[in-house]
């Protein structure tokens, strides 16, 4: 059991066996993405590459933590698995499912993350969060950041969220 489920009090749920298992994960959450917001596979076609985190629990009891396991597709092939992981402090009852995309929209962008021994948001890289509803389009023509994420549930992209001092480590996954 890894340190981070012990730590954060998560679920084991929270983090796929294989590498398999992830793939498929992944290949699901990319065609829900695809589903909900129009433009998503035009403009994931456009980025160097992108992370995909199928399902990243927060769980929080006073002291919150949140965590997931996913994959960094380059040329729609996974070519890495990672885990992000964060902790928050603040009132927090309960627990709640998303999904995180981020996409590096650069070569550049993409290979400093390639090359960290770990990323943090909002010190090895900020990451500019898009605001696009059920339905709509994601208009790359006003999209100039390096590095995008998007964050989504059952019911669309999510608002009011943040991945400032979220840690993103590269997994050994068979």
């Amino acid at each position: 059991m890894s340190m981070a489920i012990v730590v954060l009090g998560l679920p084991a749920a929270a983090f796929a066996a294989t590498a398999a298992e992830m793939d498929i994960e992944v290949a699901e959450t990319l065609k829900v993405f695809a589903e909900q917001v129009d433009g998503s596979e035009v403009f994931l076609n456009q980025a160097a590459g992108y992370l995909v985190f199928p399902r990243v629990i927060k769980v929080g009891f006073g002291v919150g933590g949140e965590a997931g396991d996913g994959a960094l597709r380059i040329g729609g092939a996974s070519s890495g698995y990672y885990r992000t992981v964060s902790g928050s402090i603040g009132f927090q009852l309960g627990a709640q499912a998303k999904s995180i995309i981020i996409a590096f929209m650069t070569k550049e962008a993409l290979d400093k993350f390639t090359s960290s021994d770990g990323w943090s948001v909002g010190i090895d890289g900020s990451v500019a969060l898009v605001d696009v509803g059920v339905g709509k389009t994601i208009d790359t023509n006003n999209i100039k950041d390096p590095v995008v994420g998007f964050i989504f549930g059952s019911k669309g992209l999510m608002y009011n969220l943040t991945l400032e001092g979220s840690k993103i480590t590269k997994l050994d996954k068979n």
